[in-house]
């Protein structure tokens, strides 16, 4: 994989010179990234999710993506998800009404309509069909690392994925867990 420089670049200042698509596939049942750790908590304790857009991370990803979509940027995400759904994918679930009112486009598709797709090994970003971020956890789902790359081919790899899951996902309003 050919790396390059924009592995400093912050991600805010890619998505800022994105002028056609972002696409974010995600494919784990469990993450554990800290700045969710409170509201996750809650949600398990509660089973009633924090929809506050002033929580957490939110206060810095929806103007993110509100400016991106109002650029032209068409910005889509799919998750795979294993089923019957893990308590993290509820909480997910129910705190994606906040990605869509920013503008982004979500679809679920089931870990078992997923099987006979070639999919990449990380979740990953993929900004104007050129530019790779692959996002890396540990096995407990907090972050580990991120590798980007523009390389074409790896760019087509994710891209041709991301369409096949796409495809086939549903909706987000249409999908139930």
């Amino acid at each position: 994989m050919s790396l390059n420089v924009l592995n400093e670049t912050p991600f805010a200042d890619l998505l800022a010179a994105t002028r056609r698509s972002a696409v974010h596939l995600e494919m784990r049942d469990q993450y554990a990234v800290g700045d969710e750790a409170e509201d996750y908590a809650a949600f398990l304790r509660t089973g009633v999710a924090n929809a506050d857009p002033s929580r957490s991370f939110w206060p810095d990803w929806l103007p993110l993506v509100a400016d991106a979509v109002s650029r032209g940027v068409v910005m889509r995400r799919a998750r795979i998800v294993s089923e019957p759904v893990t308590d993290y994918i509820r909480y997910e679930y129910a705190i994606t009404v906040l990605n869509l009112q920013a503008g982004e486009d979500v679809r679920w598709l089931s870990r078992r309509q997923a099987a006979d797709l070639a999919l990449p090994g990380a979740d990953f970003w993929l900004l104007d069909g050129r530019l790779v971020q692959f996002n890396h956890f540990t096995g407990d789902g907090d972050w580990a690392a991120k590798e980007r790359t523009d390389n074409p081919v790896v760019a087509g790899l994710c891209a041709a994925a991301f369409e096949a899951v796409w495809h086939r996902a549903v909706p987000h309003e249409k999908y139930t867990v």
